[in-house]
């Protein structure tokens, strides 16, 4: 099937063939034939580079009117607003923050671009334009079985087929194991294929030789180098989930041995090596910031193409140590890549591997959910992480993902994924990733946490009234459709029963109706929680003496909904003092603390951010409180974001305090 005889305006072909697009791939032809150009609902499960968003362009293109398209990630939301604005006489929209407002501008975009999380805080706000959405296309449909994002995810998908009904549904996904399930849910025809533009052979390596599944071998000179030492893990406990923080754990030591044998390490040099001088690109795959950098590090002394203009690019976005360390590896030609890295950082980083200007990128498991940066070879070297309690193995799904970005298509003849082993782990490996599905997707709308969150929400907007309204929409969600034979009335009572006791929520039988305070926090965006420990913030702020911009900081970081700092065992001490210094300007005294580390951490957080408001520039900070560039910005972001909001209920609950505006301009 050619473009040629796809129902596109001639402007949209003619742009296609210019770009190379001119025969649909096989699942491409598959999507067509089930519909997709005719409204029809589909679930596209089919490889990385096979073609999933030209899809979602032929259902968005063709829909009859306006399109909305969700991603996961805000470094997503902008690779697609750039692709899908190159296409010609598309009017293109993105909206990524500002949770506290309906967006209404949206309404004006043929397509818009727009995370889950700001689809549900624009349906909270009241948005019209939802209603008037004639396609809705959600990347990544597996993040279904995401803690936190999945139920946001779940209950927004739910909400829109009520608020635009018939609206058409596209789901994509490269990674899941049960594509049927979600398709039945969303009652749509489901396109499932393993055809990928470029072969893929996945290998376990082990003893100098790698082993492919296509019975194909590689043979490997792989010498002891002299590693700096594997991480022990700790770095897995940051608040920062899979992207362990710099500064979480000590390195295991090590040096040079000109005795020891060849350890990881040493072999994913050799592969990585291989791949570059045969022509290709690599990503190489490791449990931590910290061993994303050493590695990075490593690499760049073997002597990559330089990279000089990208170099200075980067050297040129702030001056930190992370930032000066990644500008020396990529002006020889390696890059590291990880949430403590800045954004502008990061984009930086993948537009430069895009380019091909850069060879390898060392990056956490974070990349491999992110944006677009395929490689000749995906070495994984890393297949398990510290939890904070132990060592444990990733994902199926998530080293299927890593996987899944080897070769280039039009640039690479193959592309291969190399898992790093020894003579130990070799066959669990293979039996383990190799050869296994990725998890299925279940549904996580059933914990208590995500459950008050999206009840309050569907209360406060209006789209319940009751309980038996509540267990309606519930009804709809794929919770409910994997789950027919769970009664959720009694959690959903609880539930209720916990919102009331907030002040969130008022009952009268049957019927439910959101407080002034509850309708506020849901538009805020605020989880229950966060709303509820703001209110205890300001009422006990409102009896202290001593109220600073320090109480305003320790308040809103000491939510469920601030982004957690780690708190390194040498800093302990010195975080403690800091707090007993402060006691008078804490709303929280430090003998009454459900749990004193989550405090102390929250603590260290605001202590982070009063610094910044008090001019410290960001390098300072960096440094003193072993945090990434990343770290800093993201806080900043969330930060300001959470002052607002406490700031709105404040004002309802009747207690204003000022420093929360006060801080906020300052950030």
């Amino acid at each position: 099937m050619h473009v040629r005889e796809l129902p596109l305006p001639p402007a949209i072909r003619d742009h296609y063939e210019a770009s190379g697009i001119e025969k649909l791939y096989p699942p491409q032809v598959a999507a067509v034939e089930a519909g997709v150009c005719e409204g029809g609902r589909l679930v596209a499960a089919i490889p990385t580079a096979s073609g999933k968003t030209f899809v979602a362009e032929l259902a968005m293109l063709t829909a009859d009117g306006p399109a909305l398209y969700i991603v996961p990630l805000r470094a997503l939301a902008r690779e697609k607003y750039e692709s899908f604005d190159a296409l010609p006489g598309i009017e293109v929209g993105i909206s990524t923050g500002d949770y506290d407002s309906p967006a209404e501008d949206l309404a004006e975009y043929d397509v818009v671009v727009a995370t889950s999380e700001k689809v549900d805080s624009a349906i909270r706000n009241g948005a019209d334009w939802v209603g008037d959405l004639a396609c809705v296309v959600v990347d990544e449909i597996h993040l279904l079985g995401a803690e936190g994002r999945g139920p946001t995810l779940e209950v927004t998908l739910a909400t829109l087929q009520r608020r635009a009904p018939g609206v058409q549904v596209v789901a994509l996904s490269a990674t899941i194991a049960n594509p049927d399930e979600v398709a039945d849910w969303l009652d749509a025809d489901l396109v499932e294929s393993r055809w990928r533009p470029v072969d893929l052979r996945t290998g376990v390596y082990a003893g100098g030789r790698v082993d492919f599944d296509d019975g194909t071998t590689l043979e490997l000179d792989v010498t002891a180098r002299g590693s700096d030492g594997a991480d022990d893990g700790a770095g897995g406990a940051s608040g920062d989930g899979a992207d362990g923080a710099v500064g979480a754990g000590d390195d295991a030591g090590g040096g040079d041995d000109a005795d020891a044998a060849p350890d990881e390490t040493d072999a994913t040099v050799a592969l990585v090596e291989d791949a570059v001088e045969a022509g290709g690109q690599c990503l190489a795959f490791v449990r931590s910031r910290r061993e994303a950098e050493s590695l990075a590090e490593r690499l760049a002394e073997e002597g990559f193409e330089p990279v000089a203009d990208v170099a200075e690019d980067l050297a040129g976005m702030g001056r930190t140590e992370t930032g000066r360390r990644l500008a020396d590896c990529v002006e020889r030609g390696v890059a590291f890549h990880h949430a403590g890295l800045r954004s502008a950082h990061r984009a930086a980083v993948e537009e430069a591997f895009r380019d091909r200007a850069l060879s390898v990128i060392c990056a956490t498991p974070t990349l491999a959910a992110g944006v677009n940066v395929p490689a000749r070879r995906v070495v994984v070297r890393d297949q398990r992480r510290y939890t904070g309690s132990e060592m444990a193995w990733l994902p199926v799904l998530e080293v299927h993902q890593m996987c899944g970005r080897a070769g280039r298509p039009h640039l690479d003849p193959y592309g291969e994924a190399v898992l790093v082993g020894d003579e130990n782990t070799r066959e669990e490996l293979r039996e383990r990733y190799v050869g296994a599905d990725p998890e299925a997707v279940e549904s996580k709308l059933a914990s208590r946490p995500a459950l008050r969150t999206h009840v309050l929400s569907v209360v406060a907007s209006g789209f319940a009234d009751s309980r038996s309204g509540v267990l309606d929409l519930l009804d709809a969600t794929f919770y409910a459709h994997q789950s027919p034979d769970v009664d959720l009335s009694d959690l959903v009572d609880d539930v209720v029963d916990e919102l009331v006791e907030m002040s969130m929520v008022r009952t009268e039988g049957d019927a439910l109706a959101a407080t002034d305070l509850g309708a506020q926090v849901s538009r805020q965006y605020l989880t229950p929680e966060s709303g509820a420990r703001i209110v205890d913030g300001v009422r006990t702020a409102a009896g202290m003496d001593r109220v600073t911009r320090l109480t305003a900081l320790e308040i809103v970081c000491d939510t469920a909904d601030m982004l957690g700092t780690y708190l390194g065992n040498r800093e302990r001490a010195s975080m403690y003092q800091f707090a007993r210094t402060h006691a008078d300007e804490f709303t929280t005294a430090m003998g009454e603390t459900e749990s004193f580390e989550r405090w102390l951490e929250a603590v260290k957080t605001a202590r982070i951010l009063h610094d910044w408001i008090e001019g410290e520039d960001a390098e300072s900070i960096v440094d003193d409180y072993r945090i990434g560039p990343g770290d800093l910005e993201s806080r900043v972001e969330r930060a300001e974001w959470l002052l607002g909001a406490a700031d709105a209920i404040a004002e309802v609950v009747g207690e204003p305090l000022p420093q929360f505006r006060d801080a906020r301009r300052r950030l």
